[in-house]
């Protein structure tokens, strides 16, 4: 019975559809079409036709709007183009502005035909000299020349034209590429096929001539690093003022062995291929990358021991000979790695929301688990071939990056920068979202941790100060809210944490690296840091990584411009962009002294921005030596801050020809004599200093004499000091002579002297003679301007002779 009712119900459903559809049209315009206004308005009627109309969508606002801007932005293009005659030579530059004139005229007619088509306002930039700014939004649409650079692109010629050309023209590609990604985001645009298949040309071809003119545009400059041969592990070289002393690769188990490179997937060939662009017989690769589970990250360093982070668990090595020794490879998955080391303890920070207590590689995949980890993670690591797991202190927005600020016998305090998203209050008490209003969430503030050392398992968090508080309302989303400054300008990270906070406790100064603000912090009382001052910076995206000098006078903050993965070192990136800023400390307060960026042009297929460095302590200069990622390394010498000089480098091709993989060197550190780098996918590399015109024999000798103390954590500097030996007395005899402050003739007696002084020294005998020599010498040096770099060299170069002196007597 209940099926026969069924049947029966079908039945009727089935004659009833059955008379719609023989009713017809005509049937259905009887009832009445309407259309309600805005509240208070009247009914207006439609009819069919126009109710169908604006149901279709056949075409949107969207598309309307993009085709009248495309126009005016391509036409753009057609004037560069059009400046090349007479203003250059250059066979390829001249071919791409044929092409720009062929292929951007038929595009802009078919744009100006789509339009008319459909009763739309088509602009006629050729004929009406104000189409580009009726309503055209020109400086709003990307990518667009200022009509100051187009009046200094016309009065350029030569060289100065073709890098002007290509750098405006790689920046209008651009910006129509993003044109395109911006309409097909939008609901219901592009719903046309013929518009679909338009859009999609626009992407490709201009993505193709980016890469021809990126290439183009990095072949103006001599620097060898420019187009260097891509490979995994046998890339091309270029390497100056420094020798490579050892490359080691990661260690069995910290890759994976079916893709060690970390390539994305490659698509099969035929429709896949030709869906991406491509030929059938063209290797092709799908968009997403790989987790980064097996990248190399940060070091830390004590002793002869060094801890190499990995987002799969860290590595341990014993330094000393001609490589570091791999002695143990720990295995607990968590993500970022950064790692420091205070006596037995090795701390590790843990973000990603896999990450388990119990080190599993099976993850967590609930959304609250008990078993989640994420913080920091505490490693007993007496034995370093058996490193046990003692401690851990969860965080309500894991641990990316921490600082060891202050140790003794007792307690370790570490300062800790979580970034990533808020945990649920179900699986950790205390953790409230970050939502307008709520003074309990858990951004805008970091944590302060206390380490027991002799129970690590009873570590815990003993503070969380909010450090971007407005001083004088107390809200505690004082800082930089987000945003760009102005037109030209980067969109900047809210200030709500910090990714780096390296600490400087001799001066009782920390400096934040913090989303949106650089800042600086009085540590007088470590567990209740205070913020005095902070500044922004209108080219900074993301405020990622602090490092001092060595006096605590300077401090070098990166800029981490698309976040790690993006090629942000090209030929046409701004130089201000994706770089490091370097201040001077002058009070308490950050005063501004210059931008250093990377001066070699890197590819598409490599991300490169500023990334970790540490100081090269050479007595009397200030030497900064840091990772670009795929960039390589770079040596700089800051000493004058205003004026940042590269003085060595090391890169490597890209990692693959066809793909951008998420690579390069991570950390670059001195330590001991050497400079270590953690190269992300490739391995472990260790660097010596070459002499040049740069740097002497005595200065490098002197800088592996420094004491930086029992051991070296990346976000806690502690000032290093040199010996009394006459070594680092000829550096900065050195260093006199360079600068012109001390010349040749009056320098020698000085050399002489230092030299047998220095043959004694290391033979442990005396010599009186020599001593008073010495004496004398030093009272000879004439003084210089009270304050100068040279006048601050001989009092160096004095008191180090006078203390040769008395271990002569």
């Amino acid at each position: 019975m209940v099926l026969k009712t069924k049947l029966f119900v079908g039945s009727c459903l089935i004659a009833l559809v059955s008379g719609l559809a023989a009713a017809g049209p005509a049937a259905a315009q009887e009832a009445p079409i309407v259309q309600p206004g805005a509240p208070g308005e009247d009914v207006r009627r439609l009819s069919a036709e126009e109710a169908s109309r604006i149901a279709a969508n056949r075409y949107s606002e969207d598309d309307v709007r993009f085709m009248q801007d495309m126009i005016l932005h391509h036409y753009q293009a057609v004037q560069m183009a059009d400046l090349v005659e007479g203003r250059t030579a250059t066979p390829e530059i001249v071919a791409i502005a044929g092409r720009i004139d062929a292929s951007q005229a038929d595009e802009i007619a078919f744009m100006q035909g789509w339009l008319a088509e459909r009763g739309e306002h088509a602009p006629d930039p050729a004929n009406d000299p104000h189409a580009m700014h009726h309503g055209a939004r020109h400086a709003q649409m990307a990518g667009m020349a200022t009509p100051a650079e187009m009046e200094a692109l016309a009065a350029a010629s030569g060289t100065g034209f073709d890098e002007m050309f290509l750098g405006l023209m790689i920046a209008h590609h651009e910006g129509a590429v993003e044109m395109v990604d911006h309409l097909l985001a939008q609901r219901g645009s592009a719903y046309d096929p013929v518009l679909y298949d338009f859009v999609n040309d626009v992407r490709g071809e201009q993505q193709a001539e980016i890469r021809r003119m990126d290439t183009l545009l990095a072949g103006l400059s001599d620097d060898p690093r420019n187009g260097l041969a891509p490979g995994f592990r046998d890339a091309g070289q270029a390497i100056s003022n420094l020798e490579l002393v050892a490359s080691l690769p990661k260690p069995t188990g910290f890759f994976d062995p079916e893709n060690p490179a970390g390539l994305p997937p490659e698509l099969p060939s035929g429709e896949e291929a030709e869906a991406e662009g491509g030929e059938e017989d063209e290797p092709r690769f799908a968009e997403r990358s790989p987790f980064l589970s097996f990248s190399n990250t940060d070091m830390a360093f004590a002793g002869d021991l060094l801890a190499a982070g990995n987002y799969h668990g860290f590595n341990l090595y014993r330094l000393g000979g001609d490589e570091p020794r791999l002695i143990s490879s720990v295995v607990c998955p968590g993500g970022q790695g950064d790692v420091s080391i205070v006596g037995d303890l090795l701390l590790v920070s843990v973000q990603d929301t896999r990450a388990r207590i119990d080190c599993g590689r099976q993850g967590v995949s609930e959304e609250v688990s008990a078993e989640r980890m994420r913080g920091l993670r505490i490693f007993d690591i007496s034995d370093p071939l058996a490193p046990r797991q003692v401690g851990l202190v969860q965080t309500c927005r894991g641990s990316h990056t921490h600082s060891v600020v202050a140790s003794d016998e007792e307690t370790i305090l570490v300062y800790n920068s979580g970034t990533s998203s808020i945990r649920s209050e179900e699986e950790l008490a205390g953790c409230v979202e970050g939502l307008p209003g709520d003074e309990n969430t858990a951004l805008f503030s970091i944590d302060v941790i206390e380490i027991p050392v002799d129970d690590p398992a009873a570590a815990r968090i003993v503070d969380s100060p909010r450090v971007f508080a407005d001083d004088e309302t107390g809200r505690i989303a004082g800082l930089w809210a987000g945003g760009d400054h102005g037109e030209g300008t980067q969109t900047t990270r809210r200030t709500d944490q910090c990714h780096d906070i390296t600490v400087f406790p001799s001066a009782n100064l920390a400096a934040g690296a913090c989303s949106g603000n650089g800042i600086i912090l009085d540590i007088s009382d470590p567990r209740a840091p205070k913020r005095i001052d902070a500044v922004v910076d209108q080219g900074f995206a993301y405020w990622h990584s602090a490092t001092f000098n060595n006096e605590g006078t300077k401090v070098i903050f990166t800029d981490e411009w698309g976040g790690g993965g993006r090629p942000r070192c090209r030929a046409q990136d701004p130089d201000t962009w994706g770089a490091d800023a370097i201040y001077e400390i002058e009070d308490g307060r950050l005063e501004f002294a210059s931008y250093y960026k990377l001066p070699s042009a890197q590819s598409e297929t490599e991300n490169c921005v500023a990334h970790n460095g540490s100081v090269v302590p050479v007595p009397g200069r200030d030497i900064f030596v840091q990772s670009w990622y795929q960039g390589g390394i770079s040596v700089i010498d800051f000493t004058d801050a205003a004026n940042p000089v590269e003085i060595a480098f090391f890169d490597r091709g890209p990692v693959d020809p066809d793909v951008l993989v998420s690579g390069g060197y991570w950390s670059s550190y001195w330590y001991d004599g050497r400079i270590y780098a953690t190269e992300i996918v490739r391995g472990l590399d260790v660097f010596e200093l070459a002499p040049s015109e740069h740097l002497t024999a005595n200065e490098i000798e002197a800088a592996a004499l420094a004491d930086q103390g029992e051991a070296f954590n990346p976000q806690q500097q502690l000032p290093v000091s040199w010996p009394d030996h006459p070594v680092v007395a000829l550096a900065y005899l050195d260093q006199l002579v360079r600068e012109g402050a001390l010349s040749a003739e009056a320098a020698e007696p000085l050399y002489g002297a230092l030299a047998s002084a220095r043959e004694h020294v290391e033979a442990g005998s005396g010599d009186t003679a020599l001593a008073a020599q010495l004496d004398r010498l030093a009272r000879d040096l004439s003084s210089r301007e009270a304050g100068s770099t040279a006048a601050r060299r001989i009092t160096a170069l004095r008191d180090v002779m006078d203390a040769v002196a008395d271990v002569l007597r």
